[in-house]
């Protein structure tokens, strides 16, 4: 479980591959610290550290995540967020994000707000139920406030805190993002969708 709240950057220094899965080593700040088989956001994408060498751990993907999330086009040099998981005694300063990408995005436009950033993304309209005006909404592993929500688009705003110390700082138009929708609200929506069926 995480907050959406992220505490470093990685870059990803190696690219290893086996059969269908691929491995990734990743350099930051938060190596030394981490400890083999703890659970690790990448880019909003829940990961066991699978090794430790100094200042880089080792985390695989298999097919099913390299499908539906945007590890799949990582490559050498590529910058994302990371955050450890929830200890259970702390604040809850984001929103409950499980790791769990439901799907992607993609980045449509960057308006400079002087200030802020917006940033407008594009997104399956199937899942158009699971987000709401002012909803919680994780995108690449970062806890945002959604709006302008539209059937197949939303928008956030970047304070400049959260565009210096996340990777959102190197997207660009066309980049594709992980998505995890609100947690209560899909639990919501799987309810009504029952309720309807009966």
């Amino acid at each position: 479980m995480f907050t959406g709240i992220i505490e470093a950057n990685g870059r990803i220094e190696k690219i290893e591959e086996k059969g269908t899965n691929r491995s990734f080593w990743v350099s930051s700040v938060l190596a030394p610290e981490l400890k083999i088989d703890q659970s690790l956001s990448h880019n909003g994408v829940c990961l066991t550290v699978e090794s430790v060498n100094g200042n880089q751990h080792r985390v695989t993907a298999v097919q099913e995540t390299l499908a539906k999330t945007s590890l799949g086009s990582w490559k050498t040099g590529h910058l994302i967020n990371l955050e450890r998981c929830l200890q259970m005694n702390g604040r809850l300063d984001g929103h409950i994000v499980q790791g769990h990408v439901d799907t992607v995005a993609t980045l449509k436009a960057v308006t400079d707000q002087n200030g802020s950033w917006n940033y407008s993304f594009s997104f399956p309209g199937n899942y158009a139920p699971l987000i709401i005006e002012k909803g919680s909404i994780c995108v690449d592993g970062i806890s945002l406030t959604a709006f302008k929500v539209g059937q197949d688009e939303f928008t956030v705003t970047i304070i400049p805190y959260t565009y210096e110390h996340t990777n959102i700082h190197s997207l660009k138009a066309g980049n594709t993002v992980n998505l995890e929708f609100d947690m209560v609200g899909k639990y919501i929506a799987r309810q009504n969708s029952l309720l309807s069926t009966h």
